[in-house]
């Protein structure tokens, strides 16, 4: 018997869990974080408490409360006795956290199963990360009860990697990663193999970005298949087929900062290794430098050893590195403590703030919202900022939102949405569900399920916990 129990992503975007069985063998697709319901009562100034372990998390349904699956040293603190896990192994589709971060609360003998690149990206996360209990995935330091315990090393978890090609055997299961196009790399589509049939997992994923190629060695995979099931992502089923590209974010970014003579500001995710390509291309064009943070380096030389993903190196001679203030604001190398700063400020590319004041119109400066406190520094009076993030879209990022914008408005620079979104519209994904052709089909990390009953398939409306037989 096979059968589905979907824990996260229901009504939400992200937050996927899927637990998948077949006849006593158990698998998770993806283990990660719901944004939207931790914000549901937790802020900045209010966290749960790592004191209590996992408590916090099961008691307002942050994780399933399911046996066996969690850390021995967090279930401790809640009165309960160590239990061998019976789950096989997680397999990844890709390592935003929304998928991959609450893969921080399991078992350390559960392995998990990633792209090559994944692996890559969390460990880049990892580096220049503070850890806490929400962020462990590479490895753990115990949190036991009793303080003299707490000097234990780090345990590390148990990765298996993989590239397009690669199966993945875990008893009677074959699962089947092919690449897709999202908004980093290493993202996967998971088809699995099982007694009944084949599953199909799109994770997320998009038709319009650079790579869409790769989706459709996804798509053509999966109808070869004929699938008894399907899990689809359906964040944008809402949006009908817009023209945006990864070339339109090139050449409208290019327009606005070719015409600017002052400072340029740019806001991207890190982990999007097309959008610093973008931004990295217009640099050169306009014989600009692309100044980046010591966490961005982070992530960048890891991608620049990835011979696929074709990235310069930190060191690259169009990149500079920032130097942030710490302690004294002397740039002295004693005021650094982060390690990933530390191991990096013999680096020949660095700069700082007072040295870009000079020459302003010579640099593009990737500032994220969160280190906007060094506009003080760079003084811009005018200028532009380029905002290649998508636009709010619940309470908690409308606020720092109109935040952002009274910085913008305090420093006169011009706002630009320059964008090109991580995944599929609606019109391209129901194209792609109707040539999958899967006979049930299960829509998760989506706010409008009802839509995918317009489709001319079986569709389940998911509740969360219940099994599905297939």
């Amino acid at each position: 018997m096979v059968s589905l129990t979907i824990y996260g992503g229901i009504k939400e975007i992200g937050g996927n869990k899927i637990l998948l069985e077949d006849n006593g063998t158990k698998i998770f697709l993806d283990f990660g974080m719901s944004f939207k319901r931790r914000q549901e009562y937790f802020e900045e100034f209010l966290t749960p408490r790592t004191a209590n372990g996992i408590g916090d998390f099961l008691a307002l349904n942050l994780i399933p409360d399911i046996n066996g699956i969690y850390r021995e040293d967090l279930i401790e603190h809640l009165g309960r006795k160590p239990e061998h896990p019976d789950v096989r192994g997680v397999i990844l589709s890709h390592a935003h956290a929304d998928h991959a971060n609450y893969i921080s609360f399991l078992h350390k003998d559960i392995p998990i199963y990633c792209s090559e690149t994944s692996k890559s990206i969390l460990d880049a996360v990892d580096e220049q990360s503070q850890r806490n209990i929400e962020n462990e995935v590479i490895n753990f330091k115990k949190r036991p009860l009793y303080r003299h315990e707490y000097k234990n090393p780090p345990t590390e978890r148990v990765f298996n990697t993989f590239r397009t090609g690669k199966k993945i055997l875990i008893d009677s299961l074959e699962i089947e990663p092919i690449h897709v196009d999202h908004s980093l790399p290493g993202a996967y589509g998971l088809i699995v193999h099982t007694s009944e049939g084949s599953i199909v997992y799109t994770g997320d994923l998009r038709m319009h970005g650079i790579h869409a190629k790769m989706t459709n060695d996804f798509i053509n995979s999966s109808k070869e298949v004929k699938p008894i099931g399907m899990i689809t992502e359906g964040t944008r089923i809402n949006i009908k087929k817009t023209n945006e590209s990864e070339q339109k974010v090139y050449q409208k970014s290019k327009k606005e900062i070719s015409k600017n003579k002052k400072l340029s500001i740019i806001d991207f995710n890190f982990k999007d290794i097309d959008r610093f390509t973008t931004f990295y291309r217009i640099a050169k064009d306009l014989d600009k430098k692309l100044v980046i943070s010591f966490k961005h380096a982070c992530f960048l030389e890891r991608y620049h050893k990835d011979k696929k993903l074709k990235s310069p190196n930190s060191k690259d001679e169009n990149i500079l590195i920032l130097k942030p203030k710490r302690l004294t604001g002397t740039y002295i190398d004693e005021d650094y403590t982060d390690m990933y700063i530390k191991k990096r400020l013999n680096y020949p590319n660095i700069i700082t703030t007072e040295e870009i004041t000079k020459k302003p119109n010579n640099y593009m400066v990737v500032l994220n919202f969160y280190y906007f406190n060094m506009l003080i520094d760079l003084k811009p009076n005018g200028g532009i900022y380029i905002h290649s993030l998508s636009e709010p879209f619940n309470e908690e990022m409308e606020i720092s939102f109109e935040r952002m914008k009274a910085w913008i408005r305090h420093f006169n620079l011009k706002f630009v949405q320059s964008h090109c979104s991580g995944h599929i519209n609606g019109t391209d994904l129901k194209e792609l569900i109707n040539t999958v052709t899967p006979k049930v089909l299960f829509p998760i990390h989506t706010e409008h399920p009802g839509i995918f009953r317009t489709l001319s398939m079986q569709t389940r409306m998911i509740k969360e916990g219940k099994e599905y037989k297939l």
